[in-house]
């Protein structure tokens, strides 16, 4: 795969490309079971009213091989926002080609033209290729955070006070 890869904005008609390329994404991560996104949830949450996240595709012969699906976050502590990577991945016919590499430095160009003071994002612990990969890329593990969830009744529960 010597072509250039090129990156671009999803457009709203691409949502099911969106939603095929998250399938894809917790198939390799074996959470399937997760995915409860549907078309209209994306393209009312990514091209509507109030957009809340971006979609960029890494495109050989126009056609996309490779998303990221990105949004902004803020740092107190730097005073500036950030982008967070909530989701990449690469179709595995397109690996080792530099397609990961080039949405990565898409992203951390955006974050750079935005004034962002960081690019970040999480990875799986088993994950030993993207992890190799990342830090390869300059990228470093912040092991000592811990993410935390609410979500389903937990959510819900703490909504009312409870």
């Amino acid at each position: 795969m010597s072509d250039e890869v090129t990156i671009r904005p999803a457009d709203e008609h691409e949502v099911p490309v969106i939603l095929q390329f998250i399938r894809d994404l917790a198939e390799y991560e074996h959470l399937q079971h997760e995915v409860v996104a549907t078309e209209a949830m994306l393209r009312e949450v990514l091209f509507g009213k109030r957009p809340y996240a971006e979609v960029v595709f890494a495109c050989l012969h126009g056609e996309p091989v490779g998303f990221a699906l990105f949004f902004h976050n803020f740092s107190t502590f730097l005073g500036r926002p950030g982008i967070y990577l909530e989701d990449l991945f690469v179709r595995p016919e397109a690996r080792g080609h530099g397609v990961g590499r080039r949405l990565l430095a898409w992203l951390a160009a955006t974050a750079v033209s935005r004034n962002c003071g960081r690019l970040e994002w999480a990875v799986l612990d088993w994950n030993e290729p993207s992890i190799r990969f990342y830090r390869n890329l300059g990228a470093v593990a912040v092991d000592e955070w811990k993410i935390f969830r609410v979500t389903g009744p937990a959510l819900s529960q703490l909504a009312e006070g409870r």
